[in-house]
């Protein structure tokens, strides 16, 4: 009998503690504060410890540590005339931390992947494609230990990069263990927000002819794949961006970027760890955005999208959308459930959700 009370009494503090990290916030309004302006387009972010921003722009990448102020911008040399004889780009769309590492990855040819320690600050080349086709959208990590890089196809299947060491090697899978893409489906390297990872399990969302999401379930050692609903056909249409607030709710958002006002099959959710998809306020709400963030702690109902737009929430699962700004971003990530980092032309800015 003792065993059972003490079993109840076990549960019974599980469940309450899990519900008490459940908050209905119903924020209207949003505070934005700059805190880096320069003439750079920053469209990859992430958030390590809650207080070192890293980032990538279209020369380089950088770094602002929230407790010093302190901001470093690492711009790549325009004297190195060798790289510039093979047309190289310089532009970084993807970057990621682990526990003891920075990663940035160059969005094409030649795609080069960077892994910079973040205590010395040394810098080296981990990983480096040549491929006409090659065009880098999106970095995650599993763990310290595992991540993973994906990119538009150069032969009949997604571009997937995995590390199992810690980064310092990478390694590109291999068609025959990866579903077919279609003609025309690729992804947008518009916000690093084409990858989702819970636990183990990962998603990736392509756009363009064909509009799908990848599944792993096992840290990318195997793959199926699923269709979506989401506006699709044109190279400009899709799904830009992709998040899970758990391994069953996710959220796919895009649209098409040439018709930004657009709200038709540009949002869609899922409960079922991403097999099926359902449009949410379709041809109503907000229109086309680049990256989709569930808000931490909001059990799965609220979330909020950024664009060149501006500023859009849902504190519904997605069926309305408020604008809570006309300014645009290209990027966001959520430090806490309330303040949020947000990036793109021109600047950074802290974003306080009330």
């Amino acid at each position: 009998m003792k065993l059972i009370y003490a079993l109840l009494f076990v549960l019974t503090f599980v469940f309450c503690t899990t519900e008490e990290k459940v908050v209905t916030h119903h924020f209207s309004k949003v505070e934005i504060e700059t805190i880096l302006k320069d003439s750079i387009s920053i469209r990859a972010l992430a958030i390590y410890n809650d207080t070192l921003i890293g980032f990538g722009y279209n020369k380089g990448y950088g770094f602002i540590n929230l407790a010093t102020k302190k901001k470093t911008i690492i711009e790549f040399s325009e004297t190195d005339t060798i790289e510039k004889k093979k047309n190289w780009i310089a532009e970084q769309r993807a970057v990621g931390f682990t526990d003891k590492s920075f990663f940035s990855l160059g969005v094409s040819s030649p795609a080069r992947l960077r892994k910079i320690d973040r205590e010395s600050k040394e810098e080296k080349i981990v990983y480096t494609e040549m491929h006409e086709k090659a065009f880098y959208d999106a970095i995650a990590f599993w763990n310290v230990n595992e991540g993973i890089a994906m990119g538009d196809p150069t032969d009949t299947c997604l571009s997937i990069l995995i590390t199992r060491d810690g980064g310092d090697t990478w390694k590109k899978i291999s068609c025959e263990d990866l579903p077919k893409t279609f003609v025309g489906e690729a992804a947008f390297a518009a916000s690093n927000g084409n990858i989702a990872i819970i636990g183990d399990k990962t998603w990736i969302a392509t756009g363009g002819m064909k509009s799908r999401v990848f599944f792993s379930p096992d840290k990318g050692k195997t793959w199926e794949v699923y269709d979506t609903p989401i506006i699709q056909g044109k190279e400009t249409t899709g799904a830009y961006s992709i998040d899970f607030y758990d391994e069953n709710n996710g959220f796919v958002y895009g649209g098409d970027y040439t018709a930004p006002e657009g709200n038709e099959a540009n949002k869609a959710i899922t409960k079922d760890g991403g097999k099926t998809w359902e449009l949410v306020s379709d041809g109503s709400g907000a229109g086309y955005k680049s990256c989709i963030r569930y808000i931490p702690n909001g059990g799965g109902k609220e979330m909020v999208a950024v664009g060149f737009t501006g500023i859009s929430i849902s504190n519904d699962l997605g069926g309305s959308w408020k604008e809570l700004s006309k300014e645009g971003f290209y990027t966001v990530r959520f430090i806490n459930d309330s303040v949020a980092i947000a990036a793109g032309k021109g600047r950074i800015a802290k974003l306080v959700f009330k």
